[in-house]
């Protein structure tokens, strides 16, 4: 475990950064592209751990799939078809990543073969039977600790049949595995989600040729007839990962924070059901400005721009959070600078996290003096208030380790990060990334 150490700034945030490529669209890149028959070149291809263990268990499925060290944000997967999965030789390691064990469980759910899913400890505490559930009911052979609730999870492909899902909650992790399932179920598998969340694996599998159609928050899917085609952009090009919303999350936090700091992020995705965080930055007073709008791609990308300004307190419960529930610790670490109350509800999903978000983040942050008060399905956080320096700790939460330091960077006086190599999971080398210390470089 990585202890670093972070000294507050004293001197602006300026010029140019390029944040890495979206997490969620990369896990999908490798997935779907392996389900095509053809192949898929895909660049801006997110380089960091969760990533890797979609790719090492897609491998391990018998997926080709080229990765050079010298060129990390390229990968290259020749499909092997609807059909052409293996029966892996062991059990698949998916590490750290949700995303990874809740889409291969839907995935793998259709298959002519046995596997078992597990992963690290934080990951086979996280609850399954969201996924695991739904996934039963279209006759998959799903097992596992907890009555099938909590990973290992032992999966024996089976014959699936369509069935028509209301959601309890949206989740895109849920209804994209059931998508995943629907493409090996006999009907139409028809799933309906309470609001709106992320929506990648409805527009690459239509790209794709996938039979599938999209009605405000019903998404129908059938099994193909004919191959899926391989991703590629638009144009026939390579396919395109812009870079991630959640991780330029943090950066546009400090900019807001670090008194006359100006910062301009390249290539930025702004798929309306991930930029929950500007609409809640907007609310708390802030602006920005977008720039080089590019909306003919499967995902539409900009330039954003965004300096220091004064912040309030504001409310945010409802759709909204499902729009940035990955964004909530560093939403907390803004609302310690905010004029008045903050006030989080409808958010118990963060209870299930990688931590018990809600929990730590409330620890962690009064530790440098924050006023914040966890609630059972949010916070509440009263400001402004003056950060101190402090020891504080990841608890093994790449979004809590870099919103921490994105804190200590305005608090006073020297913070103390344990567990810092945590950012990793999704954020190579994101100290150097915000501090300017990294070429920016065209992905």
């Amino acid at each position: 475990m990585q202890n670093l150490t972070i000294h507050p700034l004293t001197h602006p945030l300026t010029g140019t950064r390029r944040v890495p490529g979206d997490k969620s669209i990369s896990h999908r890149a490798l997935i779907l592209g392996a389900l095509a028959e053809g192949t898929s070149d895909v660049v801006g291809w997110l380089p960091a751990a969760d990533c890797y263990a979609t790719l090492h268990v897609m491998r391990a499925l018998g997926v080709p799939i080229e990765h050079d060290p010298a060129t990390p944000t390229r990968v290259r997967v020749h499909g092997v078809g609807l059909h052409g999965l293996r029966e892996p030789e062991n059990v698949l390691d998916c590490d750290g990543s949700g995303t990874t064990m809740r889409l291969l469980c839907g995935l793998l759910a259709g298959q002519s073969f046995f596997s078992v899913l597990t992963g690290r400890d934080a990951l086979r505490r996280r609850p399954m039977r969201r996924v695991a559930d739904p996934l039963r009911r279209m006759g998959a052979a799903i097992d596992g600790r907890d009555g099938g609730n909590l990973a290992p999870l032992a999966i024996r492909g089976a014959p699936l049949r369509a069935i028509t899902y209301e959601m309890p909650i949206a989740s895109a992790q849920v209804k994209s595995a059931l998508m995943l399932a629907g493409l090996y179920a006999e009907g139409e598998t028809v799933i309906t989600q309470p609001g709106p969340a992320r929506d990648h694996t409805e527009r690459m599998l239509h790209a794709m040729g996938a039979p599938l159609t999209l009605e405000a928050n019903t998404v129908r899917v059938q099994a193909p007839q004919a191959p899926l085609r391989p991703l590629t952009a638009p144009d026939g090009g390579a396919f395109v990962v812009p870079a991630d919303i959640s991780s330029a999350a943090f950066l546009i936090v400090a900019a807001l924070l670090v008194p006359n700091s100006t910062l301009r992020l390249v290539d930025v995705g702004i798929n309306p059901t991930r930029t929950g965080i500007l609409d809640i930055l907007q609310r708390m007073g802030a602006t920005w400005a977008l720039d080089n709008v590019r909306e003919d791609a499967i995902e539409p990308t900009a330039d954003l721009i965004v300096h220091h300004q004064p912040l309030h307190g504001t409310t945010i419960a409802g759709d909204l959070v499902v729009r940035a529930i990955d964004e909530f610790p560093i939403i907390a670490v803004a609302a310690t600078q905010a004029e008045g109350e903050t006030i989080v509800r409808d958010a118990a999903e963060l209870r299930v996290k990688e931590t018990d978000r809600i929990g730590n983040v409330a620890r962690e942050l009064r530790k440098m003096g924050a006023d914040i008060e966890p609630l059972d399905d949010g916070f509440v956080v009263r400001g402004p208030t003056p950060l101190r320096g402090a020891t504080v700790e990841s608890h093994g939460d790449h979004r809590l380790a870099m919103a921490l330091t994105v804190a200590a960077l305005i608090a006073d006086g020297p913070t103390t990060l344990q567990g810092a190599d945590v950012m990793a999971d999704s954020f190579p080398r994101f100290v150097e990334t915000l501090l300017g210390e990294v070429e920016e470089t065209q992905a």
